[in-house]
């Protein structure tokens, strides 16, 4: 059986407009790639057919995923998330306790998570960070083994 995907209405959203892109634009677009590489002759040496061939498969793969992972999808019901503990869907501003940086994390399923992102941080239901905050309420402190040792935190706020 295939692994559940939990996202947020908005993940949701995401991945269909994705599908719906490769579907309609991206799939025409490498299509023609290929015609006109097809125009150049000598298919054993033509770097723009091999290319357009290999941007193709990615193409597909990447559709392909998409699909199966539609089928899986559990979305978040926004209403029926706990805003008083930290759970997936909480929005939770957490502290470093020993540096003093605070920072708003989303939590959202696995495949809608984007750490790096500075705009909306957002953290997967499978990280260490949410794992030893899950379930915790503001002012309880949690704390994440690092490889440079532990790192507590302090939970400041719940949305």
């Amino acid at each position: 059986m295939a692994k559940e995907i939990t996202l947020t209405a908005e993940g949701l959203k995401k991945l269909e407009d994705e599908l719906e892109y490769l579907k309609t634009k991206k799939r025409k677009e490498v299509s023609e790639k290929i015609k006109v590489a097809l125009g150049f002759g000598d298919l054993s040496e033509n770097s723009e057919y091999d290319e357009a061939k290999n941007e193709q498969a990615q193409v597909e793969l990447r559709i392909n995923d998409l699909e199966n992972m539609l089928k899986n999808v559990k979305v978040i019901d926004a209403d029926e998330i706990d805003r008083t503990k930290v759970g997936l869907g909480t929005r939770v501003k957490i502290l470093d306790v020993e540096f003093g940086d605070e920072d708003w994390y989303t939590i959202v399923g696995s495949t809608e998570a984007d750490p790096v992102n500075d705009d909306e941080m957002t953290i997967s239901n499978e990280c260490p960070l949410f794992l030893a905050i899950k379930g915790k309420s503001v002012g309880e402190t949690a704390t994440v083994e690092t490889p440079d040792g532990p790192v507590e935190y302090k939970i400041l706020a719940i949305e």
